[in-house]
């Protein structure tokens, strides 16, 4: 035995330092206390405060229930702003799309109204050179008596002279004729002789169509060659002629007993 052995120690007994009773301490407060012991720490070590030992938060429901909120909240903002981005792309190309679509469309109602316009135009042209065609037939085929002059003017004063006598056969004037020989009258006036008879009167000069008349025109019924009746035109549409023996000589229009075609000896 150790001569020491029964020697009271004077030390005093180690107390356990801040540091020991906080790790003995376990956790306090929500919080996980961490604090090391050192085994050859001195007993007359200086124990450091409370406060200076290190803690780390402990993950609660609340915290992870928060953390998680949180996250939703990011996402739901992260799709909201893709979902707008999306909208907004729609927005654009539906915009520019219309666009395109107005164009085109006021492009075609443009070329429509060029379109009807000028088929207006020509539908136009077409009615006026029509009524200017119909116009020169009726001044054609109805020349007014105010175009005969010198001698065609002096061939109508004479055939109008002569109207209201009588129908002869065979009668050449003064008083009475048949149709070919009022024509042979007639034109002698102006210096030309024409052939006795209706038939061969109708080939006496240059054929003319019924609806290029001038005053002074041979009219002729038949053919050419053979016709079996003779008049003079004398303008407005009418013919003086001597008709029948029931008529004499009298005027009257074309209409009344169409020719069937004319000679121009003037």
């Amino acid at each position: 035995m150790s001569p020491n052995a029964l020697i009271p120690s004077h030390r005093k007994p180690r107390r356990p330092s801040a540091s020991s009773r906080a790790l003995r301490a376990g956790v306090t407060g929500g919080f996980l206390t961490l604090a090391v012991t050192g085994a050859t720490v001195p007993a007359n070590a200086a124990e450091k405060p409370v406060a200076e030992t290190q803690e780390m938060p402990t993950i609660t429901t609340a915290l992870a229930t928060s953390a998680a909120k949180s996250a939703d909240t990011a996402e739901q903002v992260a799709f909201n702003y893709e979902r707008q981005a999306l909208q907004d792309s729609a927005f654009s190309k539906a915009a520019k799309a219309a666009e395109k679509h107005k164009a085109e469309a006021v492009k075609k109602a443009k070329a429509e109204a060029k379109k009807k316009a000028e088929e207006a135009r020509k539908a136009k042209e077409a009615a006026q050179a029509r009524a200017s065609r119909s116009s020169e037939r009726s001044t054609l085929s109805a020349p007014s008596s105010s175009t005969a002059t010198g001698s065609t003017a002096t061939l109508v004063s004479f055939l109008k002279a002569q109207l209201g006598k009588a129908y002869v056969l065979g009668a050449t004037g003064s008083s009475a004729y048949d149709c070919s020989g009022l024509t042979q009258a007639a034109f002698k006036q102006v210096g030309i002789d024409l052939p006795r008879v209706s038939q061969d009167q109708s080939t006496a000069g240059t054929q003319v169509g019924l609806d290029n008349l001038q005053v002074g025109d041979i009219l002729y019924w038949g053919s050419a060659g053979s016709a079996y009746h003779v008049g003079v035109y004398v303008g407005d549409g009418n013919f003086i002629g001597a008709q029948n023996s029931s008529t004499g000589i009298v005027e009257r229009p074309l209409n009344y007993d169409m020719p069937t075609g004319a000679v121009r000896v003037l």
